[in-house]
């Protein structure tokens, strides 16, 4: 990292405060990129036991995105292919949510990994990049920005000793207490939703042997879940009682009790940790202010029981990490990073409203409400055997166009040059493209406007050689036809799609028809100049 201004003071292009899974990525982006990057934490090591333990196929493919893909990783993180399943106190279904199967991303719906071998890994590969430093033991101060800088006092938790770190950029990645959010005088919005429970690791014994299935069991003597925990482990949580103290729960004699009906017990299990978190669901009503952003959890908070709290997070540094990028490189404006909150709160709050409203049924310990829940959702089941979809949201407005813009972008098996067939971000090196049905839908490209996107790390390819293929254009050869279905389904006979545009966040830019693939590249390129989204409320 270069040092400027004497020992006190530290230059950079990005300040980063916060150094877990979501400031961890962004640091790898931004600094895989050539920018340079200063990460402070005021923890002196890592964070060594588990939190998060379930990630989705998208967050799968940001994984790749790093080289770090599940099925290079099998001793941290493992495909779930199975149901997830709510039971009453009774024993009796309430629902079956389908895990199973794959996703639009190419990896399966569902995957359960352990969060501190993950960060190892994260750590590694930051430790590599020469223009990454990492201040471990330091907290932010005071904060204060003019139109060309940011500077922000750093304090060394453990002497008192301070420095300043003046970057272009400023990341509040530093969780949900975020001081960050705090020094920008950020509003934090509540739902006003508080569940206490006490989370339980446990690394089963070699004898010990239990279903391996996901299970949420409404009882209301205990609410209560029981999943995998990533490879050798399984997680189970309990929730407080009225008239039941934190203290009162969080002793290592109460996880044993509460660990007991299972079989689990002291000679056959590790317990790994236990801790008790209020479970919250809340949001920033604003993710850039000036110079500043924020990212993961100092930008939104939900309860864990859609599983997708570190998925939200690692979508915020996805988005991010490239419009920065761009930005930094002189490529846009910065008023693209306007989109980035908007376009990224549309999906985290409907996540956090989906997962409060799986907690409204969960968290019942009144057993005249639970017992009409039962009824309700026992003969919902009964009748219909489908289980509420989750959410599906695209991003809010921003950087994209017509109908399928802001859609999450599939990923399929193809080939190229008769080699083995792999998932296309593998064998583009990277998840944007503009991708054509037809090689001669790109001869219009210019090599000028071929150059921007290739800086921007979109690449070109198509999925027919119909005889003029331009320099730099990928034939790929689309193995099961997942592409052509896809575009397709995208278009209709009247309107039909024959080109995407996919940023480098996996999401669509747009779409197009004929030969107006020039156009979409045109229209992306202009839209980085051109982001003048008003730096409106996030709250809805």
């Amino acid at each position: 990292m270069k040092t400027t201004g004497g020992p006190g003071l530290h230059s950079a292009d990005v300040t980063i405060v916060g150094f877990g899974p979501v400031g961890k990525l962004l640091a790898l982006q931004l600094g895989r990129r050539g920018h340079r990057v200063l990460v402070v934490d005021r923890k002196e090591t890592g964070y060594p036991l588990p939190r998060a333990v379930t990630h989705c196929s998208d967050f799968a493919r940001i994984l790749q995105s790093v080289g770090l893909s599940p099925d290079r990783i099998p001793e941290v993180t493992e495909p779930y292919d199975d149901m997830y399943v709510w039971r009453n106190g009774q024993g009796q279904t309430l629902v079956e949510v389908d895990w199973s199967g794959r996703g639009e991303s190419g990896w399966y719906n569902t995957y359960f990994f352990n969060q501190p071998a993950l960060e190892d890994r994260l750590d590694a590969l930051v430790e590599d990049l020469p223009t990454v430093t990492v201040l471990r033991g330091w907290e932010a101060g005071d904060v204060s920005q003019d139109k060309d800088s940011i500077r922000v006092n750093l304090n060394r938790t453990s002497s008192g000793e301070q420095i300043t770190a003046v970057s272009s950029w400023l990341i509040g990645a530093d969780g949900a207490n975020s001081a960050v959010r705090q020094l920008a005088g950020i509003e934090w919005h509540d739902e006003g939703f508080f569940y206490d429970w006490l989370v339980v690791d446990v690394k089963p014994g070699p004898g010990l042997d239990f279903p391996h299935v996901a299970s949420q069991l409404c009882d209301t003597s205990r609410p209560a879940t029981m999943v995998p925990g990533g490879p050798g482990r399984r997680r189970w949580e309990f929730m407080r009682l009225p008239g039941e103290t934190k203290e009162e729960l969080n002793r290592t004699e109460k996880a044993w009790e509460l660990l007991a009906p299972y079989g689990v017990t002291a000679d056959n299990a590790e317990l790994e940790r236990h801790s008790v978190y209020t479970f919250q669901a809340c949001w920033a009503t604003e993710w850039r202010h000036g110079r500043i952003l924020l990212a993961g959890d100092a930008a939104h908070l939900m309860p864990p029981f859609a599983g997708q709290g570190l998925g939200a997070g690692v979508r915020d540094a996805m988005n991010l990490a490239w419009k920065l990028g761009a930005v930094l490189d002189g490529l846009a404006d910065d008023s693209l990073l306007d989109t980035y909150g908007p376009e990224r709160s549309q999906h985290a709050i409907a996540f956090v409203k989906f997962s409060v409203n799986l907690g409204q049924v969960i968290c019942l310990t009144d057993h005249e409400e639970a017992a009409e829940r039962d009824e309700r959702m026992i003969a919902e089941w009964a009748s219909t055997r489908t289980a509420p979809a989750p959410p599906r949201p695209g991003l809010g407005h921003g950087l994209h166009t017509g109908p399928h813009g802001g859609e999450l972008a599939i990923q399929g098996r193809v080939t190229s040059s008769g080699k083995t067939a792999v998932l296309l971000d593998d064998l583009l090196g990277g998840p944007g493209v503009l991708l054509t049905r037809r090689s001669s839908m790109l001869t219009d490209i210019s090599g000028e406007d071929q150059k921007r996107l290739g800086l921007l790390e979109i690449r070109m390819a198509s999925l027919e050689d119909n005889g003029d293929v331009p320099a730099g254009v990928e034939i790929v050869h689309d193995t099961d036809g997942t592409y052509r279905r896809w575009l397709d389904s995208l278009g209709t006979p009247h309107a039909p799609v024959d080109a995407v545009l996919i940023r480098p966040d996996f999401h669509l830019y747009g779409t197009a028809a004929g030969n107006d693939a020039k156009d979409l590249a045109r229209g992306f390129l202009a839209g980085l100049h051109t982001c003048h989204l008003a730096a409106a409320s996030q709250e809805a």
